[in-house]
């Protein structure tokens, strides 16, 4: 699902950045685990160039675990989101740089992981994987994960889900029939798959704000856009009169050594 050129992605994206940063969920801790065990890199110390960070969800829980990190997006507002969350002193390095995932502005060599969370299937596939590929150390990994919501555990949240392929043209999802996880285990010759089953608690206005967060919402005239919230958000109030959501979700992570 590659957009075209770079610039116009970021663009696409500082559009929603405030939501973005708002809603969007992190990753559960299993799934950093499942990095470590699959990868053979343990993320205390390791040097991670984490393409399309965005606003920085994934930066901010790899620098936790002890990573540095060099953030690439090709968005100047998600950047600075990004480095007016990073923190204070006493965590590990960070450099955030404007920069395109399909020609990193990274030296060669450097890093012991590149990281894709949410963000690889805006790549060229060819281009992306060897560019990684470049910047990585002999016994580096590349990393892909998604964030999904599982609804077919949920009837509410396939039903959430209808009503979005039917009312957003540009929608993509597991609603549309021919929806599935980015292939990025194709570009690949050595490959780790896993599903991490999880749970998300949070409140109606948080989870809308997700959905203004995708570039589908971006692609609506602000007027559709908020008409759209207002119908989702009467169908969950109806639903879930006291206002929290248990959101069934899965990470799909992909390993690539």
């Amino acid at each position: 699902m590659n957009i075209g050129p770079m610039r116009e992605l970021g663009g696409v994206f500082d559009r929603v950045a405030d939501a973005y940063d708002a809603g969007r969920p992190s990753y559960p801790d299993e799934m950093y685990r499942a990095v470590c065990e699959l990868t053979g890199v343990e993320l205390d110390g390791a040097m991670t160039v984490d393409v399309g960070a965005g606003t920085g969800i994934l930066t901010r829980a790899l620098r936790a675990r002890g990573s540095q990190v060099i953030a690439v997006d090709p968005g100047a507002g998600m950047l600075a989101r990004l480095l007016a969350r990073a923190g204070g002193g006493g965590q590990p390095p960070l450099a955030a740089v404007q920069g395109d995932g399909n020609a990193l502005p990274v030296a060669d060599g450097v890093a012991d992981l590149v990281t894709y969370g949410q963000s690889w299937h805006w790549l060229d596939p060819a281009a992306s994987i060897a560019e990684a590929r470049r910047v990585l150390r002999p016994r580096g990994a590349i990393v892909g994960c998604w964030n999904l919501h599982h609804a077919a555990q949920a009837r509410w949240l396939a039903d959430y889900e209808a009503r979005l392929a039917e009312e957003v043209p540009a929608y993509w999802g597991p609603a549309v029939e021919e929806w599935a996880v980015p292939p990025i285990a194709a570009a690949f010759e050595v490959i780790e798959e896993r599903w991490i089953p999880w749970t998300r608690l949070v409140g109606i206005e948080d989870f809308l704000l997700d959905l203004r967060s995708h570039s589908y919402m971006a692609a609506l005239s602000p007027e559709a856009a908020d008409a759209l919230v207002e119908r989702q958000r009467a169908e969950l109030r109806r639903e879930f009169p006291e206002g929290l959501l248990s959101v069934p979700m899965r990470v799909y992570l992909a390993v690539g050594r």
